[in-house]
């Protein structure tokens, strides 16, 4: 005797507009969250006569994931921002062959061997954000989201496109507004009637593409005036790699859209970081624990690429900031189209069925905090991400980067990011919460994050900072009061021009990458000549490095 399905839950709607009220449109996935927690595994809303599923089960949400049957909806707000990046690696069509040949020439850029080679960058441009901290005195509230998303344009132009924005005066905050309302008006454009849109929103969002593409373009320019041969990054197989299955070429539009998707997709990390800082404030025997792995696995020297396998526990932070903060809130699916088969797909062993052709999203506020998964699951354990635990875990909770080919491109270099900033903030600044009693909340549109977290700074460890201006200039910026110890052996070619707080190394331009490469970005030499030592200090003051007598 068959069983009849069961009907899938949702909010009951009014008359023609449907669940139009049950949504914020200004807070898409907030309300999406708070459904998933009334409905549970599954449930599904009307917008404007159009049927959306929604999974927020972890035996669910791997289930949809199984590409056999399977595979990733371009519709929605994906749809929309075509028109900033095309058929790019993102936004394709699983039949665009454009995918292909773009993903076979940029996925082997992002592997894990390669991204390992910009460490030394990472943790530039990560010191370069704790010594614009370090600097701010007393009056040092700060929004980290802010900052941490400065962070991640200048990491990711620097990684991967070779150029320095210096982005922390603030610079390039166009391009993150840019970023902004694009993602913003392609989260509201589909609910929104087409008339309303043309009339009073075109303008916004076309002047933001514009914006986004022309600097996309003023980095190709920069390298076309700025050649670097022995510089193999991404932005130099965008340009000259051919795919290796068809040998063609990006033209040069598609090269944009690949420059265009890369910081739009790594923007998700910044969210992460900002709920992170929030998860250590509540939990501060986290952070004793991983200052304890830290200084255990790398005692006074800097923080190395070699490190970062030794570091169980600062790994297992990182997962559970992914699994709590979703902050990359979820992503779509629809069951692949068998040629003259209209007949309904089932899921969870025929409990639920749906059309051959419905589009669902997975909900990863919902999956990731699973009380079918994980014990406590608002509770932030770094533990239950560790080890045989991690690994006994469910897959469908592990889709903090999408799933299967069409999953994250950049996931390698996400993670090295987020393992890198986690490991230099938990290891050298010390977060105070403004004011007691703030709640989480989050907003966001292809990526969520805190809504209004602020946090003070109370003490920062800084030994010194290192910046590169110019090609041939090297700037060192040392501690108020502490000078460059004699007999410090600087690299060939750097001399030291002056000796306060600010030190400028200069090297001639044929021997500038030398330079560089012996200074490593932090010069652990120039660690050794002060002892090795690293002072925390209160923040009102610049910090202190200690040095041999």
């Amino acid at each position: 005797m068959s069983t009849s399905p069961t009907p899938i839950p949702g909010p009951p709607g009014v008359p023609l507009l449907g669940n139009i009220f049950d949504i914020d449109q200004n807070n898409t996935w907030w309300s999406l969250k708070t459904l998933a927690e009334k409905y549970g595994e599954i449930f599904q809303i009307n917008a404007l006569g159009h049927k959306i599923v929604f999974v927020a089960s972890a035996a669910l949400a791997e289930e949809i994931c199984d590409e056999k049957r399977f595979r990733k909806y371009v519709g929605g707000p994906v749809k929309e921002i075509r028109y900033l990046t095309h058929d790019g690696l993102f936004t394709a069509y699983d039949h665009e062959a454009n995918w292909g040949i773009a993903h076979r020439i940029v996925a082997p850029q992002l592997a894990p061997n390669l991204i390992a080679n910009h460490f030394d960058e990472l943790t530039l441009c990560t010191d370069e954000l704790i010594a614009s901290w370090k600097v701010l005195g007393t009056n040092n509230t700060i929004t980290p989201l802010t900052d941490l998303n400065r962070l991640n344009l200048e990491a990711t132009t620097l990684t991967l496109f070779g150029k320095k924005l210096n982005c922390f005066d603030g610079s390039s905050d166009n391009i993150l507004q840019a970023m902004e309302d694009s993602t913003s008006e392609a989260m509201r454009r589909p609910s929104r009637p087409k008339l309303l849109t043309l009339l009073l929103h075109n303008s916004k969002w076309k002047k933001a593409a514009k914006t986004q593409r022309t600097w996309a373009q003023s980095l190709i320019d920069h390298r076309a005036a700025n050649p670097t041969p022995a510089r193999h990054d991404l932005l130099h197989a965008l340009l000259n790699s051919p795919d290796p299955e068809t040998g063609t070429t990006l033209t040069p539009s598609m090269v944009i859209d690949e420059i265009v998707t890369m910081p739009i997709g790594s923007s998700t990390a910044p969210c992460a970081l900002t709920s992170l800082i929030y998860f250590l404030l509540q939990n501060p025997s986290v952070v004793t624990r991983a200052r304890e792995e830290l200084a255990s696995v790398c005692g006074d020297a800097p923080l190395s690429q070699e490190h970062l396998k030794s570091l169980p526990y600062i790994t297992g932070i990182v997962r559970e900031t992914l699994r709590l903060s979703h902050a990359a809130p979820g992503f779509n699916i629809e069951p692949i189209p068998k040629e003259g088969d209209t007949s309904p797909v089932l899921l969870a062993g025929g409990k639920y069925q749906i059309p051959h052709n419905q589009a669902m999203i997975i909900v990863l506020a919902g999956v990731n905090r699973d009380p079918a998964v994980f014990e406590e699951p608002l509770a932030f354990r770094p533990e239950r991400m560790m080890g045989e635990a991690f690994e006994g875990l469910p897959r469908g909770v592990k889709k903090w980067f999408g799933n299967g080919k069409r999953e994250c491109v950049g996931k390698h270099w996400a993670w090295e990011f987020l393992v890198v900033v986690t490991a230099k903030l938990v290891g050298e600044v010390d977060f105070e919460a403004v004011e007691g009693g703030y709640v989480m909340k989050q907003d966001g549109w292809f990526n969520v994050r805190p809504v209004g977290f602020k946090v003070k700074l109370t003490s920062i460890v800084t030994l010194f900072t290192v910046a590169f201006g110019t090609a041939s200039a090297i700037t060192i910026s040392l501690p108020s009061g502490v000078s460059i110890p004699s007999g410090v052996s600087l690299p060939s070619g750097v001399t030291v021009v002056s000796a306060a707080a600010t030190t400028t190394a200069t090297a001639a331009a044929g021997n500038a990458a030398n330079a560089k490469r012996q200074i490593n970005f932090g010069s652990l030499s120039l660690r050794q000549a002060f002892g090795g030592q690293q002072t925390r200090s209160s923040s009102a003051a610049a910090a202190t490095a200690a040095r041999k007598a």
